[in-house]
C-alpha cells in the first residue's frame, strides 16, 4: 500500500510504543520521505507489515525475488522509498523481538478493527504464497500469527482457505456447514462478495494500491460458490 507522509523514526516510535515503536525508534536519523503515514495507527500497520514480512522470511529461509515483488505490489513502492523499506526490514531481521510480539501489538491496537486485522493477514498469505508454494514453515508461522491477530478456529480457516486448497475449502471459504441449504450457500455467497468488495475496501480508507487484496478475497469467494455448484449439480 502506498505509505505517504515522513516520519523521523524516533517520534512516531515514541507514540506508539511497545516492539513496533522499539523498532521505529531504531530509525531515528533516517527520515522516510511518504514512506509512513505520519500518524501512530497507520505507521503501525505498515511497519507490521514489513516486520511480519521480515520474520516470515526466516520461516523458509530464504527470500525470493517473487515474493519481493508481491511485497511491492502490496505496498506500491516507489523507487526513492526502496531504501527505506529495506531498513526497516533488515532491521527487525536482525531484532531480537520475536514475530509474537509484533502480531501481539497489532493484535491489541486493531481490537476494535477486525477487518484491519485480516487486510494484514491476507498480505502475509499474499508475499508467502508468491513462490506458487506455502511452505511448511510459513504456513505454521502464519497460523501463529492468526492467532495473535484473533483468529483461530473456523475463523482462521476461512482465512486460509482463500489461499490453501484442502479437502471441504469451499464451505470452509463460505464459513458455511457442509449441509447448508442452496439458499443459504447463495445468500452467504451475496453478502462476502458485498463485504469483500474492492470498494468497500477504499471507504475504510485502504489505500488503491491495496485493491489487489480485496480482489483476492472476491475470487476466491466466486470460486469456491462455483465449487459448491459444480459439486451439488453432480450429486
Amino acid at each position: 500500500m502506498t505509505l505517504v507522509g515522513i516520519i523521523g523514526g524516533a517520534g512516531v516510535g515514541f507514540a506508539l510504543g511497545g516492539p513496533l515503536g522499539a523498532l521505529l525508534g531504531g530509525l531515528a536519523g533516517h527520515a522516510l520521505q511518504r514512506l509512513l503515514a505520519p500518524a501512530p495507527r497507520p505507521a503501525a500497520f505498515s511497519i507490521a507489515l514489513i516486520a511480519l514480512c521480515a520474520k516470515m522470511a526466516k520461516a523458509d529461509g530464504v527470500v525470493v525475488p517473487v515474493e519481493v515483488a508481491a511485497f511491492r505490489e502490496v505496498f506500491d513502492i516507489s523507487p526513492e522509498d526502496l531504501a527505506g523499506v529495506a531498513r526497516v526490514f533488515d532491521l527487525a531481521s536482525q531484532d531480537t523481538a520475536g514475530f509474537e510480539a509484533y502480531a501481539r501489538q497489532i493484535g491489541v491496537m486493531f481490537a476494535d478493527e477486525p477487518d484491519t486485522r485480516e487486510d494484514l493477514l491476507d498480505a502475509l498469505f499474499h508475499v508467502a504464497k508468491a513462490d506458487h508454494a506455502l511452505h511448511p514453515g510459513e504456513l505454521v508461522f502464519m497460523q501463529k500469527v492468526a492467532v495473535l491477530l484473533g483468529f483461530d478456529g473456523p475463523a482462521y480457516d476461512r482465512i486460509e482457505a482463500r489461499h490453501v486448497r484442502r479437502p471441504g475449502d469451499p464451505y470452509a471459504v463460505l464459513d458455511l456447514p457442509h449441509d447448508a441449504t442452496d439458499a443459504q450457500i447463495k445468500a452467504r455467497w451475496r453478502q462476502l462478495v458485498r463485504e469483500h468488495h474492492p470498494d468497500r475496501l477504499l471507504s475504510r480508507g485502504v489505500p488503491p494500491a491495496a485493491i489487489k487484496l480485496a480482489n483476492d478475497r472476491v475470487v476466491a469467494v466466486n470460486a469456491a460458490y462455483a465449487r459448491i455448484l459444480e459439486h451439488r449439480e453432480k450429486r
